[in-house]
């Protein structure tokens, strides 16, 4: 008997409120089972979590966030749908290490990427990390490398 083929995406709205942050992180680590990823598990759901809440902090409106955690060629990738079309620099490359400390000062001058650890996390701990546009306004990922092999399945 042939086996169900495995699910390759989840998509999951989220609530607006406070609830919507735990929620991210077990659904991501539900969904990675369910793919059968072998990516980081932690380090997906904090990611996911910073992502949630950066669109909760910085959005506007009834529509929910929706997370969709995808198992492809390139590992596991997490994206946060908003309805918000601007575009969030500060992701891409890992930041490179520092060469001398910042300046003095309150921290007004840097980008606003800059001023919270969120973006710096996901930048840090992911293979790849972006923000592109989508019809409802943007997704903003990162996507984790595969550990191992996945189990074949028979």
């Amino acid at each position: 008997m042939l086996a169900p083929p495995t699910p390759t995406t989840w998509h999951i709205a989220l609530p607006r409120g406070a609830t919507a942050v735990p929620i991210a992180r077990a659904m991501v680590r539900c969904a990675m089972q369910d793919l059968q990823a072998t990516a980081d598990r932690t380090t997906a759901q904090l990611l996911a979590a910073e992502l949630v809440a950066n669109a909760l902090k910085h959005t506007r409106g009834a529509d929910p966030v929706e997370l969709v955690v995808e198992l492809g060629a390139g590992g596991c990738r997490v994206e946060v749908h908003d309805g918000d079309g601007r575009h969030l620099d500060g992701l891409g490359a890992p930041p490179p290490a520092p060469s001398a400390p910042p300046p003095p000062g309150d921290g007004s001058a840097a980008p606003a990427c800059a001023r919270g650890r969120g973006l710096l996390l996901v930048r840090s701990l992911s293979s790849a990390s972006g923000c592109r546009p989508t019809p409802r306004g943007k997704a903003v990922w990162f996507t984790l490398p595969e550990l191992r092999q996945r189990p074949r399945s028979r």
